[in-house]
């Protein structure tokens, strides 16, 4: 979600009311929606977890229904970290997710985060967010973000943010590797990208290039599933996130992590 992030692990609906799903991925270097956490990175970690819980299934128009929980880290220690001004434990995001799911694969998913920054003990932002998407070929998507307090961009007004997307998949082989080859426009609908008092409206373009690889054979099924996935991404920055990316226009982030699910 901060996403924070694209909640990798949150790919498959299971029969169970209850599932639990976790990662561990280890970025390059720690980027949100275009904005440089970091800008002389040194060893990030972000692990996560995630319940859900499911809440209706039916053949009506609605599909079904369900609540997630969870929580998302950054482990850093880098010039934002512990290498800074800062401890290791540079971010702690908590979330609940409200996920409604119609026909023709159709999803509507609301979800409340808080962003805190733990070495402070302060809570850094809110945000109500709406994402809406499809699974299918070419999996599209849109995100509307609304800053109900804090700033992302560290600006004056809390902004309203856009992303629309998709991230088409190919299976490299039955039960085996997929490639993804997602790509996702980010813009600022009002105050989200703010530099000299003025919103920069388009901000970001970014595409990825990843891999997600099942590990069948040497974990028993009992254990859940797990998969090594890893990717990277080319960002083309704006204005605004080139000023906070040490006045580059572009960032590359490689990311490699290790995912399970029950």
């Amino acid at each position: 979600m901060h996403s924070r992030r694209d909640r990798r692990w949150r790919r498959t609906i299971k029969s169970g009311a209850l599932t639990f799903a976790g990662v561990f991925d280890v970025p390059t270097v720690y980027v949100f929606r275009g904005i440089t956490q970091e800008l002389d990175p040194g060893f990030t970690m972000q692990p996560a977890g995630d319940l859900g819980i499911a809440l209706t299934s039916g053949e009506g128009g609605l599909k079904s229904s369900a609540v997630n929980f969870g929580v998302w880290h950054s482990l850093q220690t880098g010039s934002t970290g512990s290498d800074g001004p800062s401890e290791l434990h540079y971010e702690e995001d908590f979330y609940a997710t409200l996920g409604l799911g119609f026909a023709k694969s159709i999803s509507l998913g609301t979800t409340f985060t808080a962003y805190t920054r733990p070495e402070r003990r302060i809570q850094h932002g809110q945000e109500l967010s709406f994402k809406v998407s499809q699974a299918s070929r070419f999996n599209p998507y849109g995100t509307l973000a609304f800053e109900l307090s804090g700033q992302a961009d560290g600006g004056g007004s809390e902004g309203t943010y856009l992303e629309l997307g998709a991230g088409p998949a190919f299976p490299l082989k039955a039960n085996g590797p997929t490639l993804t080859i997602p790509i996702k426009f980010g813009f600022s609908l009002s105050d989200y990208y703010e530099s000299g008092g003025e919103d920069h409206k388009i901000r970001l373009l970014r595409h990825r290039r990843s891999d997600r690889n099942p590990v069948h054979r040497s974990v028993p099924s009992n254990y859940g599933t797990w998969n090594v996935h890893g990717g990277v991404d080319f960002l083309a920055l704006g204005d605004t996130t080139k000023a906070l990316n040490d006045d580059s226009s572009s960032k590359v982030v490689g990311l490699i992590g290790i995912g399970v699910s029950y």
